[in-house]
């Protein structure tokens, strides 16, 4: 498998602008950090754009040549370099056309080839949003008829025979991203559904809702707009905000006809793309290359070896913290009810669920981490605040450190007195029998080591700027110091995943805990403390100690494993 993920803490790859004094006072948005394990978290904006996008859009924001041919002088078709890019990213395409959202490319489609017409759906695709959206509701807004054919979890071929007529204007498949109709349920193929409209001469428009342009081969099943395409799809419909990590906006890809009537339809420019997203997906387009897809495409050992030294630098602080193995997953379902904590988590495939790696907390820092500054999203499960590494950038672990740190001291989940801010060596520490563990984080703090370096507010990180402190982890480097070379990524011999499928290892789990699916990472505690420094018993929180201010000598060497019944969902947020 590919590894996209930057290869070594605090590399900046791909950085994030540094949001500037000018923008926190001019906006009430405010970064936030996701660790919840959702790669497109609808509450949290969906994909984070590229480098190259965000360049792209402060380019676009200033005067461009938007829609005016510079060698002639003359008015041009706007945005034709990026109709450009992303006809050539499709070459299954005849046409393209971009609008501003994938509600308005459907219901621009409706609008065209459809007003006053039947369109023909299944019973079991007429869904609804997250934000209360029905897809009936939006079609019937568009002037177009709905022939509802078979029933909630069963439709075939002969369904849709019957009901197309002289007055269907187009058949619509919709793939669904928030829910599944599992058991007793079948609905027909997209190529033999495109066989019988080709016979009716009747167009297939087809809504893949994930974003996907070609085949995703960790995501077997989730279509694709190219395989639709491929498969005599009349118009394929997509959103940029999703998996292909561009900018919120609908994609339009099919049949040179039906894209040119849509294109001429009056409603069209009341729903075009404006200048700034146009800049941003063509640059996705061409760097091919999205913050999303390095989530995606990560392997779990990397994750992994995060996940401990992050964790081992903060029960060097004093808290509370160990190294989990997780499941994190590609979209997030729909919005909790009024009164329910979190949110929860839709999957669209079996394979949308993909091994990752957490720090686990104690649950009492889940509010104070999203209310600090940045803050930080994690979900909580079983008791803990678990902040899934899948869904943040490598370059963000020493500020998420930062967080953590703050989160815990202001929750009083600390026993340190005189928290280090900025641990500057990683020293392999070996288990005994086991030379080839990967090493664990000697975080001291600074008055323990002379010359180590403190944070100072405001520091800067590669690509990146937060007021308050910021905790130096491997591959950064504290001002005025050298960088802290990163943990090797060997995990040989204690891998929590296997390299060739992807899933969690089989760990060594008592009887009655062989039914879980996640375990707790054992991290010995003596190589980690110094005998000076209070240690918290058992993993509890340290002010959960009975005496919390003496030596615990009686503390077990290694943490109990913490485990996560199968069943328990990533995307409950804190």
């Amino acid at each position: 498998m590919v590894d996209q993920a930057p290869p070594e803490f605090g590399a900046t790859a791909d950085p994030a602008p540094a949001p500037s004094a000018l923008a926190r006072t001019a906006t009430g948005l405010r970064p936030v950090i996701n660790a919840t394990g959702v790669l497109l978290h609808g509450s949290l904006g969906r994909a984070p754009l590229s480098a190259a996008a965000r360049a792209a859009v402060d380019l676009a924001a200033g005067t461009t040549d938007l829609e005016l041919d510079l060698g002639t002088g003359r008015r041009d078709r706007r945005g034709r370099t990026m109709l450009a890019a992303l006809a050539a990213a499709v070459p299954a395409a005849a046409d393209v056309h971009v609008v501003n959202t994938n509600a308005a490319g459907l219901t621009l489609a409706a609008a065209a080839l459809a007003s006053r017409r039947e369109i023909v759906i299944s019973r079991g695709e007429l869904a609804e949003t997250p934000d209360g959206l029905r897809l009936p509701e939006l079609l019937g807004a568009a002037g177009a008829r709905l022939r509802e054919v078979g029933t909630t979890n069963r439709t075939t071929l002969g369904d849709y025979a019957d009901a197309i007529s002289p007055r269907t204007g187009f058949v619509l498949r919709v793939h669904p991203t928030s829910y599944r109709v599992v058991g007793f349920a079948d609905r027909p193929a997209v190529g033999g559904l495109a066989a019988l409209c080709a016979d009716f001469a009747v167009p297939l428009v087809g809504d893949c809702g994930s974003g996907l342009l070609w085949p995703e081969p960790l995501l077997i099943g989730e279509p694709d707009a190219t395989s639709w395409l491929d498969r005599g799809v009349s118009l394929v419909l997509a959103s940029g905000d999703k998996l292909l990590g561009g900018p919120e906006c609908g994609l339009l890809l099919g049949r040179t006809d039906l894209v040119e009537r849509i294109r001429r339809h009056p409603m069209a420019r009341a729903m075009q793309a404006g200048k700034l997203a146009l800049a941003a997906l063509e640059a996705t387009l061409r760097q091919g290359d999205s913050p999303v897809r390095q989530a995606l495409r990560v392997h779990p050992d990397r994750l992994t070896v995060r996940a401990e030294t992050l964790a081992a630098w903060l029960r060097r602080a004093g808290i509370a913290a160990s190294a989990v193995s997780s499941r994190a997953v590609v979209d997030d379902g729909p919005a909790p009810a009024r009164g329910e904590r979190g949110c929860r988590c839709g999957h669209t495939t079996a394979a949308a669920d993909l091994p990752s790696a957490a720090v686990a907390l104690d649950a009492v820092v889940a509010v104070a981490l999203r209310h600090g500054e940045p803050p930080v999203l994690g979900r909580v499960e079983q008791g803990c605040c678990l902040l899934d590494l899948r869904t943040v950038p490598a370059d963000l672990d020493p500020v998420l450190a930062a967080a953590v740190l703050a989160a815990a001291t202001a929750a009083g989940a600390t026993t340190a007195a005189d928290p280090p801010t900025a641990p500057t060596a990683v020293t392999a520490v070996p288990r005994s029998g086991a030379a080839s563990d990967p090493p664990f984080l000697d975080a001291s703090p600074p008055a323990a080591r002379p010359g180590s370096a403190t944070s100072d507010p405001g520091t800067a990180y590669p690509g990146r700027t937060y007021p308050g402190r910021t905790a130096h982890l491997p591959g950064t480097a504290p001002p005025g110091g050298v960088a802290v070379p990163p943990a090797s990524s060997s995990l040989s011999g204690t891998s929590i995943h296997d390299e060739a499928t992807m899933e969690p290892a089989a760990p060594a789990l008592a009887p009655e805990q062989s039914h879980c699916a996640t375990t707790r990472v054992d991290i010995p505690w003596g190589d980690l403390y110094r005998p000076t420094r209070p240690r918290p018993a058992d993993g509890r929180p340290p002010d959960a100690a009975e005496n919390a201010g003496a030596a615990d000598t009686g503390a077990p060497e290694t943490i109990r494993s913490l485990t996560i019944p199968h069943g328990s969902i990533p995307g409950r947020a804190s």
